[in-house]
């Protein structure tokens, strides 16, 4: 008799006898290895030294009796205090606790030891353990999935973003996230620091290839929210790009772009501008000179291995950018993230409302939890209100400027501004220095650093930013004939180079694409 027909003649007795159906799919054990989880326990009391083995393997929750778990964690307690584990030891502690009777007493901890003759493969059964344990996760988690899906009152789309996350921390081999004690948070503090010792360029982060923005900075952190705000036509989208390329190609740091505002093509057409020392135009139009071509094909190699990846979503939602900037993590390994830019961005599912400053503060809070989730860091680009333009002066931005939320500036780690004083035909500057061809980074918020201005190099033909120690007549510069390959920075193309002779005339709106 095959499977089915068995189970149809179960069916058939149980309803002529009055007895519950027995369900093929319910009443199953959870996966286990409760030999090898004696065998491991046993063998990290036989060698001192066995313990190093899988201490980064396996966390208590990854046994599946709960008598194991706290002999685990006895044992985890002993190795962080640098006791010796033994019999002895691990039966103190458990008495210690109050745990001892609860795991079995003291003549179960000695059979343990009797289960192994050594730790030869305490490894190889740890991993088979930690196997189990994400068996059971998986388990536990579709099943609160199936259960969620059928009430009504589920939102589709929280159900489906905490599912993710769910399997995601599976996927990273972190199950469950617990309290650190102060001890552990001060030793990686200081590995940290004696990590940024070693750096002579004093760069801890992620760093921009603007030498004197990362001097203020050292680097963007780990977890950090920094906003790059701007009114339309400063440059953001151009001062981005630089530092994507900066850090993908001089550093090897790959790097997530989700652009909201231009397709990929574009991104990457600015990308093959700056990098060739071409012009947009001739690139869109295919007018090349055959020298133009042998320049596009030798200096675009570099770039074309860049660790860079572009994502034109357009009205993307705060949903899928999480799921995404997970995917990237765990396949790419992304080091940064950038968002251009926030305000096109949507809130996704139920949580679209009337009011469009809650939903810029929903989306900005979102923001900073996956960069805290991630560790990396998210630039996120923020237009500013027009009452910059209203302003007398020098008409530089300020926090209160952010456009249509306070929340941004709230969450934000780092806010800086974009500001060029020839944009609004401001030739010095309050030392009489002038301010042609210079664009200032305003660090307005610092959470965990100095405040400061940066004063970098606009070149308006390429529409790029880049060190003022590489501007024009300096070695490396185009107008020395050095190359443009050596510099630091790359030549962005902006869009409003489409039509030449009206680039610096173009009206300033909030519809500029710069």
């Amino acid at each position: 008799m095959d499977e089915n027909s068995q189970s149809q003649t179960d069916t058939r007795r149980a309803k002529r006898n009055n007895l519950p159906i027995q369900n093929n799919e319910m009443g199953k054990i959870p996966p286990q290895a409760g030999d090898l989880e004696e065998a491991v326990l046993g063998a990290l009391m036989l060698e001192r030294d066995a313990i190093n083995d899988i201490i980064d393997i396996l966390k208590p929750p990854s046994f599946y009796r709960e008598n194991h778990q706290k002999i685990y964690a006895a044992i985890q307690e002993l190795f962080q205090n640098s006791q010796p584990i033994d019999i002895l030891t691990v039966t103190a502690e458990l008495r210690k606790r109050g745990e001892l009777e609860l795991v079995g007493g003291a003549y179960y901890i000695s059979f343990l030891t009797n289960r192994v003759a050594s730790s030869a493969n305490i490894q190889f059964h740890a991993r088979i353990i930690s196997q189990k344990h994400i068996l059971r996760e998986l388990i536990r988690i579709s099943s609160t999935t199936i259960r969620e899906a059928y009430e009504e009152s589920t939102d589709v789309f929280n159900l489906l973003d905490k599912a993710e996350a769910d399997l995601f921390t599976v996927a990273q081999g972190n199950i469950r996230k617990d309290f650190s004690p102060l001890s552990d948070v001060i030793k990686d503090s200081i590995e940290a620091i004696e990590a940024a010792r070693k750096n002579k360029d004093g760069v801890s982060g992620v760093p921009t290839g603007f030498t004197s923005l990362d001097r203020v900075t050292s680097g963007w952190q780990k977890s950090d929210m920094v906003v790059i705000a701007a009114r339309p036509g400063m440059g953001k989208t151009a001062f981005v790009l630089s530092m994507a390329r900066n850090m993908a190609v001089d550093f090897n740091v790959p790097v997530a772009i989700f652009s909201l505002e231009m397709a990929s093509v574009q991104l990457v057409n600015r990308l093959i501008s700056g990098e060739t020392g071409i012009k947009g135009e001739k690139l869109r139009k295919g007018n090349l000179e055959d020298h133009e071509f042998t320049q596009l094909h030798t200096r675009i190699k570099k770039l074309s291995t860049a660790p860079i990846y572009i994502d034109d979503t357009p009205s993307l939602s705060v949903f899928e950018l999480r799921a995404k900037a997970r995917r990237l993590k765990q396949k790419h390994g992304i080091q940064c993230i950038i968002i251009d830019y926030l305000q096109l961005m949507t809130a996704g599912g139920d949580n679209r409302t009337g009011n469009r400053e809650q939903e810029i503060s929903m989306i900005s809070r979102t923001i900073k939890t996956i960069a805290k989730e991630l560790e990396i860091p998210i630039l996120a680009l923020s237009q500013l209100s027009r009452a910059v333009e209203t302003r007398g002066g020098d008409k530089k931005p300020m926090l209160s400027d952010l456009r249509e939320s306070g929340a941004i500036e709230q969450d934000a780690d780092i806010v800086s501004f974009i500001y060029r004083p020839e944009y609004y035909d401001i030739t010095q500057d309050e030392d009489g220095n002038s301010t042609q061809g210079v664009g200032q980074i305003i660090i307005a918020k610092h959470r965990n650093g100095a405040l400061d201005t940066v004063s970098l190099k606009f070149v308006k033909e390429f529409a790029k930013f880049e060190n003022l120690e590489m501007a024009y007549g300096e070695p490396g510069s185009l107008d020395s004939g050095g190359g443009f390959d050596q510099f630091q920075t790359i030549t962005m193309q902006s869009r409003m180079n489409d039509n030449d002779n009206d680039f610096f005339n173009k009206e300033k709106d909030d519809d500029a694409p710069f």
